[in-house]
């Protein structure tokens, strides 16, 4: 275990946050964007995001990355979060899960709000609640397959960590790669790997960037269909940020950004 925890004294898993200013805009008024849409029945949200802003300076200007958004998620919902590149994805998702913080607005995970917690209380919010999937697949090359999804099991103080990453493992359907090092694996294997680490931890909530971004479309629908899986399975809510249409039609919502703005929430008939 202490190799491990060697290996990830420098996180990976980190967004960086920009300096706040200015005060909340006035909220969007939402547009559904093209698809028919009907109205989304709500269970109780596990997110809930009210009137978030996000200003960082460029100098002397101020730029606004988040202008005014506001929208919930229910449990086990599927729900992906689409607009061009520089419309303030990834800062919203950096934001649901704490990893930065809204110049205004608040986050709530559960009934529980973000703005309020320190940094460690976050952290320990996030390690109950969140399992991360990125595109870039953020698994420790010292460390193999199984060693890097038993890491964050062990730093939990679970006492069947070797056995519960194993299970996910298979589950995923790398029961013969458990030894295998990052670079002895594909890259959706790679990803495969970074799923079983994700839901190990039993998470309310996977949140996932671009998952199938640096995959070729085969492998990127074998990844997605674990994903989708997955969440049937354990009725894991799955939040997605991504370019990918064809991805985004598997989940049973989409949320449309544009200029920082939500232009558009659409309840669609999935693929899924």
């Amino acid at each position: 275990m202490q190799r491990r925890i060697d290996a990830a004294r420098s996180p990976p898993l980190l967004l960086s946050s920009g300096a706040c200013a200015g005060d909340a805009p006035t909220p969007t008024r939402i547009e559904p964007i093209r698809g028919a849409y009907r109205p989304h029945v709500m269970t109780e949200p596990v997110i809930r995001a009210q009137h978030l802003c996000k200003i960082v300076r460029s100098g002397d200007t101020p730029l606004t990355i988040l202008d005014g958004v506001s929208f919930e998620v229910g449990a086990a919902a599927t729900v992906a979060i689409v607009g061009p590149s520089g419309s303030g994805k990834t800062t919203l998702l950096g934001l649901l899960a704490g990893l930065d913080r809204p110049t205004s607005g608040e986050v709530w995970l559960g009934d529980t709000a973000l703005n309020g917690l320190s940094e460690d209380a976050r952290a320990a919010l996030r390690r109950r609640w969140l399992g991360f999937v990125f595109q870039s697949f953020q698994l420790l090359p010292a460390l193999t397959a199984l060693e890097n999804v038993m890491l964050p099991l062990e730093l939990a103080g679970a006492n069947d960590a070797g056995p519960r990453a194993r299970e996910w493992l298979a589950r995923v359907g790398l029961s013969a790669r458990l030894t295998h090092y990052p670079k002895q694996l594909s890259g959706g294997e790679q990803q495969r790997v970074a799923i079983a680490r994700a839901f190990s931890g039993e998470p309310r909530v996977l949140m996932a960037d671009e998952p199938t971004g640096n995959l070729d479309e085969a492998t990127g629908l074998e990844v997605a269909e674990v994903m989708f899986r997955l969440n049937r399975e354990r009725g894991t809510t799955l939040l997605l940020v991504t370019h990918d249409a064809q991805l985004a039609s598997r989940c049973a919502r989409r949320l449309a950004l544009e200029a920082g703005r939500l232009v558009g929430d659409e309840v669609v008939a999935t693929t899924a």
